[in-house]
């Protein structure tokens, strides 16, 4: 698959803030997804170990799936020394580039990324669905299992339902209950997509687990070293 190469990533964390700012201006949150031309939906998720020596190793998983079958159709991975620290809010610094070399191996064009991890819902709107969505350039969706910034009323222990994650008087994404009794997911539109079909999408992609099947099928693989 070809990317958008849109910078470099070697930088610190100063200046990885300062691209985020730049960068965020360009992302389109407000497009309604055309759910009827999708075919091909991908996971995206990154795990990282230790290896023998205590050096951290980031292994990118990229699993694309029929749709609306969700049948594993192609996984892609790949593996590096993780290049940057953890920090909150950076996470694209830290697994970018080892993504970049996943989604670069596809011999399928994905025609929507959902990431393990946020979208607009991030203290500077470009999370790393976002992110790398500028370097995609299909619709991404970011459904993350923890909540990074924002605050939402109570939600309703039932599946399917939601309320509006927000930050800064801005709604940023929802908080989605995928099972009953079973914790929320935090959806928030990448690039090129809606916050509505975010969340409609991401539902359709649901199976009997907590997470969507195309993020469930990613995890397993990225974290299979």
């Amino acid at each position: 698959m070809e990317l958008n190469h849109r910078h470099d990533w070697n930088v610190d964390a100063t200046a990885a803030v300062a691209l985020q700012k730049e960068l965020a201006a360009e992302i389109i949150a407000d497009r309604p997804l055309d759910v009827e031309s999708v075919r091909l939906v991908a996971g995206v998720d990154v795990s990282v170990k230790d290896d023998e020596s205590g050096t951290a190793q980031s292994q990118a998983a990229v699993v694309v799936l029929s749709y609306p079958e969700l049948k594993v159709v192609e996984t892609q991975l790949a593996k590096m020394p993780t290049p940057f620290p953890y920090i909150p809010g950076l996470l694209a610094f830290r697994e970018g580039p080892v993504l970049v070399t996943a989604f670069e191996q596809l011999e399928h064009t994905p025609d929507v990324f959902i990431f393990d991890g946020m979208g607009r819902a991030h203290p500077r709107r470009i999370g790393i669905a976002s992110m790398m969505g500028l370097w995609l350039q299909k619709p991404t969706i970011g459904c993350g299992k923890t909540r990074l910034v924002g605050k939402h009323a109570d939600l309703p222990e039932e599946k399917g339902s939601a309320v509006d994650l927000v930050d800064k008087h801005e709604v940023i994404g929802q908080v989605v209950r995928t099972r009953t009794n079973v914790k929320p997911v935090y959806i928030s539109p990448g690039h090129l997509i809606d916050l509505p079909s975010a969340v409609d999408f991401t539902m359709h992609c649901l199976t009997r687990y907590r997470l969507p099947e195309p993020i469930r099928a990613a995890h397993n693989a990225a974290g299979s070293f």
